[in-house]
């Protein structure tokens, strides 16, 4: 136990390091921004299809789409992975085994 409480303390230390600029030794990933509209159709799906395949809802989808919103998070990465191959995303998806 001792040994996990030492884990979670050193990282609840680099977590408020980070926070507060001192983000001496570590590195943050921020995956890049992508075109909504452009990952969608080289997806060749519409906005209903595409939306209702990554469980996006469609008002979201739309506003990334405008620009008025930016993804972030999680569905920044799901729209990055999209973007570089949209058929193995597909792929994976729509062949996933139910256990």
């Amino acid at each position: 136990m001792n040994s996990s409480f030492q884990s979670i303390q050193q990282g609840l230390k680099e977590a408020i390091q980070y926070s507060q600029g001192k983000n001496k030794g570590f590195k943050a990933f921020q995956p890049s921004q992508v075109d909504v509209k452009a990952a969608r159709k080289k997806a060749n799906l519409t906005q209903e299809e595409f939306s209702s395949t990554f469980g996006i809802s469609l008002g979201t989808l739309r506003h990334w789409e405008r620009g008025d919103r930016k993804p972030r998070g999680p569905a920044l990465v799901l729209l990055n992975m999209i973007n570089k191959d949209p058929e193995t995303v597909l792929d994976i998806l729509h062949n996933e085994k139910v256990a």
